[in-house]
């Protein structure tokens, strides 16, 4: 199998790569980065990207390709609300379009999030433009599409760099997850449930934190 993932640099994304690299079935991953991957292997190829709206450079990969894992994201408080729409939304859709232009078969796995609003009409923009972003994706009928909605998600690796409000965020998802372990997720736990799917399938489209969580034992 072969895959594809974008924001491979991310925590979950990076996560992602780990893991399909231990998947003796999966025999070409290929990561679309702005920034080289730290993480090096014979079957990971890197491909440096800096414009995420124009995917015409990346037909020939995506008529290769198996799955899709699309991690790219961004928190809505590192950046305004049109930059937030146009890297949750317009990447995500300009690269799904393309792809299923190139490869109808393509299996496409979104990573979304717990809260996401399909209705688009949240005053929270991370809920409405997620939503949003999951409504286009369905409208594209993919042959298998598959929305992961994780709730407060765990870092396995430690990461650098982490802003206070990152760090008290994490902090407060860690007693969350103490408290009742179904609301949050580890990115090692997300990752195989991401890849899973990929892989397996499913009989849903929308994966909850509670699904994920199961799919990730498999």
């Amino acid at each position: 199998m072969k895959i594809i993932i974008f924001g491979a640099t991310g925590m979950v994304g990076s996560e992602v790569v780990r893991q399909a690299i231990k998947k003796q079935d999966i025999s070409e991953i290929t990561a679309v980065v702005r920034n080289p991957l730290s993480i090096e292997d014979p079957k990971l190829k890197t491909i440096i990207k800096t414009d995420f709206l124009d995917y015409t450079d990346l037909i020939p990969v995506f008529k290769e390709v198996d799955a899709c894992i699309w991690c790219l994201g961004i928190s809505q408080n590192q950046v305004s609300k049109e930059e937030y729409e146009i890297i949750t939304y317009e990447y995500a859709v300009a690269a799904a379009k393309t792809m299923l232009a190139a490869n109808p078969a393509v299996t496409f796995v979104f990573l979304s999030g717990q809260g996401a609003d399909s209705s688009e009409k949240s005053r929270i923009l991370f809920a409405r433009i997620k939503g949003k972003t999951e409504n286009a994706l369905k409208e594209l009928n993919f042959k298998e599409l598959y929305i992961a909605r994780p709730g407060g998600i765990i870092p396995t690796y430690p990461q650098t760099n982490e802003s206070i409000l990152k760090k008290i965020t994490l902090g407060f998802i860690k007693i969350s997850g103490k408290l009742v372990p179904s609301t949050v997720i580890t990115s090692k736990q997300l990752a195989q449930a991401l890849l899973y799917v990929a892989e397996k399938g499913i009989d849903v489209i929308t994966l909850d934190n509670k699904s994920l969580q199961k799919l990730s034992a498999n």
